[in-house]
């Protein structure tokens, strides 16, 4: 295959400016590594804290830590896929974001390869001055180097459907299978209506939960959720005004729960505020799972009362590690069969990144994919 001059990249050069779709050479396929063509690329909502300097990653950065591609270039060393499947040209494939050291004291002692103090992750931590600048999903071309996990994707499974929650999917099957997972006949209450909230609220129905509360907004996504299948209740709270509203948008979830709460209450919004909200949605002896809180966007102030009375487990997830992204794909056949996971995804070209973030900001849509 005739390898082209250079490849498009979307680039974050200074927290808080526009982005910048820039051009750089393409490189060759590292030992044991591989370039990817890109196909799709992911807009978390990660990627808009990021732009504005919510977490301390180093620039000029080409963004982008989820994506899906086909397999360009191999380089020497690289046959195959996590799975032992051979890889070749042209073979459709999915990768995980980032790659533990294996040598800090979280990787080789506490067995936490997610909490690696020298994790490098593509498309946040790996900047253009570093070569291969192509180290982010919203390009052309991407360089994956020896040690990420690359996955084959499975015959029959739409890209788009693998795209809906390529980053959220991996994060929640972190959360769920090892920092607390959904027990049959739990009721769950879901706070966030965005990817990583449905991917929690499909798990959990996965999962064996009796019943499934989506608390979020707006009235869009809420639909297009309840249409796929996913979540049983859906509350709106994004468009409550006021306190005093929001207090009664709380009010009809417990309601829900059957007045006492939740078994098992998921945070999913990224915004400090909800923490205290899901506090107080929890049963007593219940347990809170704060997952949305990646990048720092604030304070919260919180009743540690409500911790204490309503005697909960507070447990925090963070990120996801190769295996979890491996536990995703092999779970997307029966995602698919349950719910219409493509329709949850809206196609933006590579060009358009900055309209892509505005709406995944303003909530108009449910989960943004570049198109490379």
């Amino acid at each position: 295959m005739s390898a082209p001059q250079n490849s498009r990249a979307v680039v974050l050069s200074e927290f808080g400016r526009s982005l910048e779709l820039q051009r750089f050479p393409l490189p060759s396929a590292p030992e044991r590594g591989m370039i990817v063509a890109g196909r799709y690329g992911g807009v978390c909502g990660t990627d808009r804290h990021l732009q504005l300097g919510h977490l301390e990653v180093p620039t000029p950065l080409v963004l982008g830590h989820e994506g899906l591609g086909t397999v360009y270039e191999l380089g020497h060393g690289a046959k195959y896929d996590v799975d032992g499947t051979a890889l070749h040209i042209g073979d459709e494939v999915l990768w995980a974001s980032s790659i533990a050291c294996g040598r800090c004291v979280p990787c080789r002692m506490h067995r936490e390869p997610t909490l690696c103090e020298n994790r490098r992750t593509y498309g946040v931590n790996r900047p253009t001055t570093v070569e291969p600048a192509l180290s982010g999903s919203w390009a052309d071309h991407i360089c994956l180097h020896e040690g990420t996990t690359v996955v084959r994707m499975p015959e029959g499974i739409d890209p788009l459907a693998a795209m809906a929650f390529a980053c959220a999917g991996p994060t929640m099957v972190h959360a769920l299978f090892e920092r607390r997972p959904v027990r049959v006949g739990e009721t769950v209450v879901v706070q966030g209506s965005g990817p990583v909230g449905l991917a929690a609220a499909a798990l959990a129905h996965l999962s064996g939960a009796a019943r499934v509360i989506v608390v979020g907004g707006p009235d869009q996504r809420l639909r297009v959720a309840a249409e796929v299948g996913i979540g049983d209740e859906h509350v709106n709270i994004v468009d409550a005004d006021g306190a005093g509203a929001q207090d009664e948008v709380l009010a009809r979830v417990i309601e829900l729960t059957g007045g006492r709460g939740a078994d098992l209450v998921i945070e999913c919004v990224g915004a400090p505020a909800a923490v205290a909200q899901g506090l107080r949605l929890a049963r007593r002896g219940g347990s809170y799972l704060v997952v949305g809180q990646y990048t720092d966007n604030g304070d919260a102030s919180i009743n540690p009362h409500q911790i204490v009375y309503r005697q909960l487990d507070v447990v925090g997830s963070w990120a996801f590690t190769g295996a979890h992204l491996v536990e995703y794909v092999r779970l997307l056949p029966a995602l698919v069969r349950r719910f219409d996971l493509a329709r949850l995804v809206t196609i933006y070209p590579l060009e358009e990144s900055a309209a892509a973030l505005a709406d995944v900001e303003r909530g108009s849509v449910i989960k943004a994919v570049l198109r490379a």
